[in-house]
This record gives structure tokens, C-alpha cells and sequence, in this order.
């Protein structure tokens, strides 16, 4: 099978959910011998850095990417407010991409063409003039629903205002790609079944998301500690991330030091806020970006993800999870992952339940060993990688599949 897969950023280096989530596909359909091409945008806060997954990528993909310049523009937004077009998906739409399409489909066929993210949703046309594939539209989560979110906790009024604008076109958008392509795919099947509900004619699938767990390894030998680390990993120039941190500070956190004075508490993650580093506390301590993800998780305890915006799945949660580590979120962050609170992650309700719950895993650091054991379990049950791979691969075929059919049809008639 010949697959194009479109990115609205490189996949490389693996820095955040998104990138991991493209980068697995890709090396998951490589590694069972079919043929990917990997074309990516690439913008000033997602450049090509040309490190060894560059040189890797470039090998075994013919990696290319375009350069697209995403940096809001006050006149290109205010454009967009008043003639009600979606400007977070018109900033990464661009003629040089589109012309990099048209010369490639000229050249060389494809079976399947994966766009992913609504955010690639401006090239079907083009895709579709040029080009007999089948066209997947891969959405990574309900992208309208994290805006609407951060409008209903938003305080500021004129803020409040451009952000409903927003997700109001931007949702208007979204829905009305899923039936101009062949087939949609979403990372959780509470994603699926909403797109499914507003445009049913389209085919759908639920395709989660996979890790390869063989670099996911567990520290066998952990004992949690009597005073374990509280720790939280993210981009932190995603809003809804913002946005939960600033909430766990402020509300969560103070009734945390005022029952265990001694826990400490380390953020890690690109692009801090300022506003961040000046909260005062002994016992916050901010990390930046870090070198290796995986060996920051190992290193603490307990994972907190406070998050009350948002859709599709956390994908740090599913790694964290992996590494064998206690996760406490709320229920948008459990949103689109099949797993029991109080089993193999903590769901709080409320502030009280969320201090509750880190209370609890303080006074009996043994609950993080079985939790930990558990949450593994999960990841290794519901998100390989090597099973996820099948999953594509066979829905891909049933959409080829599909085509031939209707070729033979045409024929006899």
C-alpha cells in the first residue's frame, strides 16, 4: 500500500501528543512494509530541526515540508471575526503547500491520502483534482469543542467574545469537511460517535492511539517513595494546558501544602509562562524543557493533569501510564480513554476530590505501586502500537477495498 500522510507540523522531534501521535502511524505502516511519503508544514513554532529522526525520516519517508508562517496577524484575525471564516485553520493554508501537492500528485499515485488535523482540511480539493486516492481525514480530537471550552472559562469579556467568535466559525468549519472525504478517523470512540451522530454518510473509525511499548520501559525495581513527587508534563503554550496549571496553583495546591507541608510539585514542558515562575511557593519548582521526557516521568511519582478544556486524548497520559505511573486528572482529562477511576487512574471532581485523592496517595505511597502496575496494564491492552498498526492497515484495505468494488460495478454496467 502507498500512503501520503499530510502533517500540519513536523513529526519530529517528538515534543508533544500531536507529533507522537503522527510519528507512530508513520513508523507503525513502515514497519509492516508498506509505503508512507511524509509532507509536513512547518512554522516558527514547530521548525525542521534537522536531528537524527530528520536524517531517519528523510530515508525512509522522502520527507519534505513547506515553510508556513502560523503567527497570528491582528489584521488577517480581525478579517476573519468580521467575515466569520475560520482563522485558526486560514493560517495554515498555503499556496506553496498547495503547489507542492499539485507537482507531487502529478508525478506519483497514491492508494490512501491521510490528512491530519482538521488543520490540513484546506487541501482536499486540490488533493481530490489531482489525485484518485482514497482521502482520510484523521482528527486528533474535536478541535472546536477545546475552544468552546476555554469560552465558558473565560472571565474576560472582550477575550470571552473573540474566543466564541472563534470556535463558533471554527466548528462551523470542521463539521462541513468530514463529507467532502472518503473516510474520518478519531483517536477515541466518544469523538467518533459525535462526529458519526452529525454526518453518518461519511465512513468512520475509531483508530487509538498506539505506543511502541518497547520504549516504554518500567523501572521494575520502584518503590514509591513516603513522600512521593507531584509532577505535570505538557506544552505549555497549549491553552487549556495554561489554563488547568493556573487552576491547580491557585486552588488546588495551597490545600495540598496545608495538609503535607513537605510535597513538592515540578512542572516540565515547553514555553513556561512568565506568569508561572512567579508563583511563590518552596515546594513548585519549575523544570522547562526537558532533554527526555521519559526519564522526567520515571524520576517522579504521581502525575497531575488538572484540565477543564480540551478534547480527544491526552496522549502524555497513555505515556505516563506506560512508564507505570499514578495519574490524578479530571474528567476532561480521562475524556476518550477507557479506564475506571479508583483501578488504573484517579478521576477528581472537584478541587476537593482532587486534594482529596493526592491526600490519599501521600498517607499510602504503596496505592502508586498497584496503581502504577495497573495503568501499564491498560496501556498494554488498549493502546500497542503493533495492534493499532493492524487496525489502520485494515481500514485503509476496506476503503481501497470499497473503490475496486465500485470500479467493477461501473465496468459490468
Amino acid at each position: 500500500m502507498k500512503i501520503l500522510q499530510l502533517c500540519p507540523k513536523p513529526p519530529f522531534p517528538q515534543l508533544d501528543g500531536g507529533c507522537i501521535a503522527m510519528n507512530n502511524i508513520t513508523w507503525g505502516l513502515i514497519h509492516q512494509n508498506h509505503e508512507v511519503k511524509v509532507i509536513a508544514i512547518h512554522t516558527p513554532k514547530h521548525p525542521i530541526i534537522k536531528n537524527d529522526e530528520y536524517v531517519k525520516f528523510l530515508q525512509f519517508t522522502q520527507f519534505e515540508s513547506v515553510f508556513v508562517d502560523t503567527k497570528v496577524k491582528w489584521p488577517a484575525l480581525l478579517k476573519a471575526l468580521i467575515f466569520n471564516y475560520s482563522y485558526n485553520v486560514r493560517r495554515f493554508d498555503s499556496k506553496n503547500f498547495h503547489q507542492k501537492l499539485i507537482d507531487l500528485l502529478k508525478k506519483e499515485q497514491f492508494d490512501i491520502i491521510q490528512l491530519e488535523t482538521i488543520y490540513m482540511a484546506p487541501y482536499i480539493q486540490t488533493i481530490q483534482s489531482y489525485s484518485q486516492a482514497k482521502v482520510v481525514l484523521r482528527l486528533h480530537n474535536i478541535e472546536h469543542k477545546i475552544w468552546e471550552r476555554l469560552v465558558q472559562n473565560e472571565k474576560n469579556l472582550v477575550k470571552k467574545l473573540v474566543l466564541k467568535r472563534l470556535s463558533s466559525s471554527l466548528k462551523k468549519f470542521e463539521l462541513s469537511q468530514i463529507s467532502k472525504v472518503d473516510a474520518f478517523s478519531t483517536i477515541s470512540d466518544v469523538d467518533y460517535s459525535y462526529f458519526h451522530q452529525i454526518v453518518p454518510q461519511t465512513i468512520g473509525a475509531t483508530i487509538p492511539f498506539g505506543i511502541n511499548l518497547d520504549e516504554y520501559v518500567v523501572d521494575d525495581d520502584y518503590i514509591p517513595s513516603k513522600e512521593p513527587k507531584l509532577f505535570h508534563i505538557g506544552s505549555m503554550d497549549w491553552l487549556p494546558n495554561i489554563e488547568g496549571i493556573e487552576w491547580f496553583l491557585n486552588e488546588v495546591w495551597p490545600l495540598v501544602i496545608e495538609k503535607h507541608p513537605h510535597i513538592q510539585f515540578v512542572i516540565a514542558g515547553r514555553n513556561i509562562p512568565e506568569s508561572f515562575k512567579k508563583f511563590k511557593s518552596k515546594n513548585f519548582t519549575i523544570a522547562g524543557e526537558v532533554p527526555d521526557a521519559k526519564n522526567f516521568i520515571l524520576a517522579h511519582d504521581i502525575m497531575i493533569v488538572p484540565l477543564h478544556s480540551g478534547s480527544g486524548v491526552r496522549i502524555k497520559i497513555i505515556e505516563a501510564m506506560a512508564l507505570g505511573k499514578t495519574i490524578i486528572t479530571t474528567p476532561v482529562g480521562a475524556e476518550g480513554l477507557d479506564v475506571t477511576d479508583g483501578k488504573n487512574i484517579y478521576i477528581a471532581n472537584s478541587i476537593e476530590e482532587m486534594v482529596e485523592k493526592i491526600s490519599n496517595c501521600i498517607k499510602t505511597p504503596e496505592i502508586c505501586k498497584i496503581m502504577g502496575e495497573n495503568a501499564r496494564n491498560y496501556v498494554t491492552l488498549q493502546h500497542h502500537n503493533n495492534s493499532i498498526t493492524d487496525k489502520i492497515i485494515s481500514f485503509f484495505n476496506s476503503l481501497i477495498h470499497e473503490n475496486s468494488k465500485s470500479n467493477e460495478s461501473i465496468k459490468s454496467n
